[in-house]
């Protein structure tokens, strides 16, 4: 049985999209095809939050995104150090950002 190689991928990267998006907000739904994240901005004091991005994906990419992430923020941690979020241990959550 022959073992084929995986053909790298070239990726692209706009000059408006490598400028990035800053959101302190997300927002998950789901259905049973697909996951939606919202990724927003609210600025403090203020009741309502704008949504700058939208990401669709399915099921399994969502889960190789979310391995993909995992393995990042463990790196991330072994260089700088554990991510401290102010006013939140572990597990518990919180009213506001990402959740």
């Amino acid at each position: 049985m022959e073992h084929k190689q995986p053909m790298p991928i070239q990726i692209e990267l706009g000059e408006k999209e490598s400028e990035g998006v800053y959101s302190n907000m997300a927002v998950i739904t789901h259905s049973a095809s697909e996951f939606v994240i919202d990724f927003a901005r609210r600025m403090p004091g203020t009741p309502k939050a704008r949504v700058y991005s939208r990401i669709v994906m399915t099921p399994p990419s969502l889960i190789l995104f979310l391995k993909t992430l995992e393995q990042n923020v463990g790196m991330y941690q072994e260089k700088y150090g554990k991510i401290k979020v102010e006013g939140m241990e572990d597990n518990e959550s919180r009213d506001i950002g990402f959740k």
